[in-house]
């Protein structure tokens, strides 16, 4: 094999690994890179790529047309990036019914990763209640399906934005003051920690605002 790799050099190490399993398998037939046959079952088909692309996948869901046992293959290697990479490739191709190969080609070593076939995610309850609770909290819609100009408007940014309006009204407040009538539960503990720099401690449980602020308010208008 030369340093400089080619799609025809996946197709050896595949060919080989499906007669094993007593398909008989054929290449480049007609706009298909890999067609493979056993019995009376229908045809299983295999695209070939160096990488995980689009048009890869285009070429995969076109194929379905023709059979539901179809995978891509693309050369296996080393490193996270990789990995990384492939694990979400998996799940892309699992959600368009397609299956996964990986051929190492410094020795032929082929491994399907997926295969085709329906794929339903296994939910995740704490997400959706993550997700549920962020939504209750925003108030209105500030992002309006995006980033404002200063940033994305969170529940936490228009709670922060709530004490230092107070504050810009009322001076230096304890907390308890700008909990109950800026009725921000957790107003204390957002000055406290600050993380905008918009609050300074002038004594013990009262806070005052800042010049970023000033200029956090004017920058969120009525957000």
């Amino acid at each position: 094999m030369t340093d400089k790799q080619r799609e025809a050099d996946l197709y050896p190490p595949i060919k080989a690994y499906l007669q094993r399993q007593g398909y008989e398998v054929k290449g480049e037939v007609g706009a298909v890179d890999v067609v493979a046959r056993r019995g009376d079952e229908p045809p299983l088909i295999i695209e070939l790529k160096l990488g995980f692309s689009l048009s890869l996948f285009h070429q995969g869901i076109d194929r379905l047309t023709v059979s539901d046992l179809v995978y891509v293959a693309v050369p296996h290697k080393p490193g996270k990036p990789f990995q990384r990479a492939l694990k979400d490739n998996v799940k892309l191709a699992r959600r368009v019914g397609l299956g996964v190969m990986t051929v190492r080609l410094r020795d032929g070593h082929v491994e399907v990763q997926a295969d085709p076939g329906g794929y339903v995610p296994r939910k995740s309850a704490k997400k959706a209640d993550r997700l549920l609770r962020a939504f209750d909290r925003l108030q209105g819609d500030p992002n309006d399906g995006g980033a404002t100009r200063h940033g994305i408007v969170t529940g936490y940014r228009q709670d922060a934005l709530r004490c230092a309006r107070f504050l810009a009204v009322h001076g230096p407040s304890a907390g308890a003051t700008v909990k109950e009538w800026a009725e921000v539960p957790t107003a204390t503990r957002i000055m406290a920690d600050d993380h905008y720099g918009w609050f300074r401690r002038v004594s013990r449980g009262v806070y005052d605002l800042t010049e970023a602020g000033r200029k956090g308010i004017a920058d969120f208008g009525d957000t």
